[in-house]
């Protein structure tokens, strides 16, 4: 599913307009992407949560050469399945 489909399928849902679904979708990832930014995390009960995990420098190999290179540590956005999530899914 795609952000157009869901917008479209919450809209359904819930009596909006696609085009008002479809802002309450994108003002939605804007703030969790904004939130995880400022090294907040978001949960949502039952869905799961969203945070920042560091990932520490690690050696790697350029793959056109062979030559083993060192990756920096970087920071990046995480996603944790929630209870109600892990049953849905099952």
């Amino acid at each position: 599913m795609r952000k157009p489909e869901l917008a479209a399928a919450i809209a359904e849902a819930t009596d909006l307009s696609k085009e008002k679904a479809a802002e309450v979708v994108t003002a939605f990832t804007d703030q969790v992407a904004k939130a995880l930014s400022e090294g907040d995390s978001v949960s949502l009960i039952g869905f799961g949560t969203f945070e920042v995990r560091k990932r520490a420098e690690r050696q790697g190999k350029n793959p056109q050469t062979g030559e083993a290179i060192t990756i920096p540590e970087a920071n990046v956005p995480a996603f944790k399945a929630g209870k109600g999530l892990k049953e849905a899914v099952q």
